[in-house]
């Protein structure tokens, strides 16, 4: 499999010869679909919590005598069906939305991401990507002068410069390979992968 080699203005010099299993694999949608699904769902806290009707603060008074009024008899302003009552099936803080991915389709998955994305022409790799200080206005100039506004960048170990000057882009990321996940593969329009990236992947998913 052949990957594009971009220069520092972002046209095609070249190409990389990459690995078939990792960038030359059919588009599973039902796998990436899951990969995807469960890695949103391990990223949840579960910290959101509501009350029953027995832990909301109420009155014990019933709110109008039973008979004579027209009105339907209600016993209790903690009911579910009153404004303020309690919840019927109530959340609870330790809830666990975790889902298990094995291994084997977890890296089959991104490998059938990775291999999409070169197909569509939205993954080139280059040489090396860095800048000499930590500004964002240098990142900016930089990927302006490759013609893109929106990328993320992965690089084999994590510029200190290059970490600082993108937290103020919100389209633009900065991950090392470590911390690639499949979101942000799919989130941004261009993905920028260094040679020495390139290689980690195929160790690391292959």
């Amino acid at each position: 499999m052949e990957l594009k080699l971009i220069n520092e203005q972002g046209q095609a010099s070249s190409t990389v010869q990459a690995s078939d299993a990792l960038f030359g694999r059919e588009f599973n949608e039902a796998l990436v679909h899951q990969v995807v699904v469960a890695y949103q769902a391990n990223a949840r806290s579960g910290n959101r919590a509501q009350l029953t009707r027995a832990e909301v603060k109420h009155t014990t008074k019933k709110p109008w005598r039973q008979k004579g009024t027209g009105r339907a008899r209600s016993g209790s302003t903690s009911s579910p069906l009153w404004r303020g009552g309690g919840r019927t099936f109530p959340n609870s803080p330790d809830e666990n939305f975790t889902q298990k991915v094995n291994r084997k389709m977890y890296r089959a998955g991104m490998a059938s991401i990775l291999s999409q994305l070169a197909r569509e022409d939205r993954l080139v790799v280059i040489d090396g990507f860095g800048i000499e200080a930590p500004k964002t206005k240098l990142l900016v100039q930089k990927l302006k002068g490759m013609g893109l506004d929106s990328a993320l960048v992965i690089t084999d170990n994590l510029d200190e410069n290059l970490l600082l000057s993108s937290r103020n882009l919100h389209d633009v990321l900065v991950l090392g390979v470590q911390e690639t996940d499949p979101v942000s593969l799919i989130r941004f329009p261009k993905v920028i992968v260094t040679k020495a990236a390139v290689a980690k992947m195929e160790e690391m998913w292959q």
